[in-house]
């Protein structure tokens, strides 16, 4: 998640939690949307100044149980949406991926493997292309054995080198914590910094330069940001001409009466399982408001268009509680 650089946690909870307990926790509570200089923390409405803190406060807290915590909250559905996010991408070998509010790296390990493995494909003189003027596929047609043994050979010395070239994937995160808890994620797999990259930064002002990245993804990221038009207009950016934007985030129940059922899990279950696992029933309130906070599906989609991407379209997933967003950068 994209948050700022952590405070001290012991003194942050407390100014976190009275916060949170003068929220009435209610839609009829929240103050008018254009109140002048604020912006939403949940269902309050804060100094704009003072929402990078206060989200930074959240996730500095949240970072050790934060992938338990998902998995717990979602029932592991976050797993199929992440799977989900990346099967849109179709990530190839070559390809240079930015991975935005990807602290403990979910989906910049699946982008990561889907490259090893080309599974959406191979890049262009890589795999699956010729070799001394002959494809594989033709070598083996011969009928001679060993003409088969030698581009089997040939093939997996191909497939070895690609994986040995393919750029690292890029993981960017304004949360000193989030980015340990991917760093030791990393280390347990084996994933060294020839192979990611983790990067301290804002979404708002990427330590990037322009036309950096063939794509860029941001998972349930986005509404932690203070000034969401920004990151995109940055995310446009460090994208080159062709270049593909995907968010993923929670969004609006498009199934009528479930709204009600989501509702009474999300503030009823959700905040208790944060209280039981990570001591910290705050944070989760607050998580749960943000996503009521954040645009439906088709306002979403306006904003992105309106930050340069084109070609923009959603796709619903479990009955709209989450969306994928698409955009592509033409020029």
């Amino acid at each position: 998640m994209l948050v700022c650089r952590a405070a001290a946690r012991g003194r942050a909870a407390p100014a976190l939690e009275t916060l949170l307990q003068r929220a009435a926790f209610s839609e009829t509570s929240r103050p008018p949307e254009d109140s002048k200089g604020t912006i939403d923390f949940g269902f309050q409405h804060v100094p704009r100044e003072e929402k990078q803190t206060l989200v930074g406060q959240v996730f500095a807290s949240v970072a050790p149980s934060y992938d338990i915590m998902n998995d717990l909250m979602s029932g592991g559905m976050h797993r199929l949406w992440k799977d989900r996010l990346v099967e849109k991408l179709r990530p190839r070998p070559g390809q240079r991926h930015l991975d935005v509010a990807g602290g403990t790296g979910d989906v910049a390990f699946r982008v990561l493997d889907a490259m090893r493995t080309g599974q959406y494909g191979a890049p262009a003189g890589g795999l699956g292309s010729t070799v001394g003027g002959s494809s594989f596929t033709s070598s083996t047609s011969t009928g001679s054995s060993a003409a088969a043994a030698a581009a089997a050979d040939a093939a997996t010395a191909a497939a070895a080198a690609a994986s040995e070239q393919l750029p690292p994937v890029t993981v960017c995160d304004i949360n000193a914590a989030m980015l340990a808890e991917g760093r030791k994620k990393a280390e347990g797999r084996g994933v060294g910094p020839e192979s990611m990259q983790w990067v301290e930064g804002n979404a708002e002002a990427l330590p990037f330069r322009s036309g950096s990245f063939d794509s860029y993804t941001i998972a349930f990221g986005i509404r932690n940001v203070t000034d969401r038009a920004a990151a995109l207009r940055e995310a446009h950016r460090v994208l080159r001409p062709g270049g593909r934007f995907l968010c993923l985030e929670f969004s609006k129940v498009v199934v009528p009466g479930m709204q009600q059922l989501y509702d009474l899990y999300s503030f009823n279950v959700i905040p208790q399982i944060g209280r039981v696992v990570a001591n910290d029933a705050g944070s989760y309130q607050y998580l749960v408001e943000s996503i009521r906070m954040f645009p439906d599906q088709e306002s979403w989609s306006r904003i992105i268009e309106d930050a340069g991407f084109r070609g923009v379209d959603y796709e619903n997933l479990t009955f709209g509680v989450v969306a994928i967003h698409s955009g592509f950068k033409l020029a």
